[in-house]
């Protein structure tokens, strides 16, 4: 009786606890971006699905756009189709756009995710992207193939989800529509950024493989500042993958949206801990 006393005792604590951030939070919507290990380990998946309907239950509304790295990755390789990437972004040919949509469009979402590229939700032109050239140091325009860059969102279709079901959750695959009907495959970080901004979110919730942004002794940065991001950038302490979660937490915190996290997927209960504790998970950007 004692173990379960106290055990109840724990819960009912840390719910008091939580409660000024809940208060926070409440009539706010959070856009997060869920994808990798988070998409791919079945146990958290399951817990991710269970937090996103608590946050929804407590008056929070969480819009979430999903990648799968790792499904198009698979796809690709069982294929036979050779895929790299620069400066954090896949290089997608006619080829491997064919996979994206067939991966991000079709298996993963087909239950209850709308596709970017639906009544014009994410529309987008093809990304255009330098690097500099770590020999001669001179910046050299990387060809993406259908990378998409959005230039705009039409948030009528959430808002409409929104307002016409209190528990529905909207889900949205980062594919895009161009000007002339050609879909992109769009950065599902940088499809949340565009996202967070246009529905003027009070987070923006980057899931990732790793603990957050960390330093060159691998130490876990808890605050970034918007204006340091670029110097982290240029002296490799972002690298891959990281380059356009830093960018686009950046942009999405110039243009509107209350803060940005780059937050571990893989940790248990890694959306609840950001939001309802004082610490927070990751690494907040501001």
């Amino acid at each position: 009786m004692t173990d379960k006393f106290s055990a109840a005792q724990f819960t009912a604590k840390t719910l008091s606890e939580a409660l000024p951030y809940i208060q926070r939070y409440v009539g706010q919507i959070v856009v997060v971006k869920y994808g990798g290990h988070a998409m791919v380990d079945e146990s958290l998946s399951a817990m991710f699905a269970r937090d996103v309907v608590l946050l929804k239950t407590l008056g929070i509304h969480p819009v979430i756009v999903h990648g799968g790295g790792p499904q198009i990755g698979k796809l690709l390789d069982r294929l036979g189709i050779v895929s790299e990437f620069k400066g954090g972004l896949r290089v997608t040919d006619e080829a491997t756009m064919e996979v994206v949509e067939m991966v991000l469009s079709g298996p993963i979402n087909k239950s209850i995710v709308l596709s970017g590229s639906d009544g014009q939700l994410l529309q987008a032109t093809k990304a255009t992207k330098t690097e500099r050239d770590p020999d001669s140091h001179i910046e050299q325009v990387l060809d993406l193939g259908f990378v998409g860059e959005p230039t705009g969102v039409d948030t009528s279709v959430i808002e409409a989800l929104l307002q016409a079901d209190s528990q529905l959750i909207p889900v949205v695959a980062p594919v895009a529509m161009g000007p002339d009907g050609h879909r992109f495959n769009v950065n599902a970080d940088i499809a949340a950024g565009a996202l967070a901004e246009a529905l003027g979110a009070s987070r923006l919730l980057l899931l990732t493989d790793v603990a957050g942004v960390l330093d060159k002794d691998k130490n876990l940065m808890r605050d970034i500042k918007v204006g340091t991001i670029p110097g982290l950038i240029e002296d490799g302490t972002a690298v891959g993958g990281m380059i356009p979660k830093l960018e686009t937490a950046a942009h999405s915190v110039n243009h509107g949206v209350g803060a940005a996290v780059i937050l571990d997927g893989r940790a248990p209960h890694a959306l609840l801990m950001e939001l309802f504790t004082e610490h927070g998970a990751g690494t907040l950007i501001s």
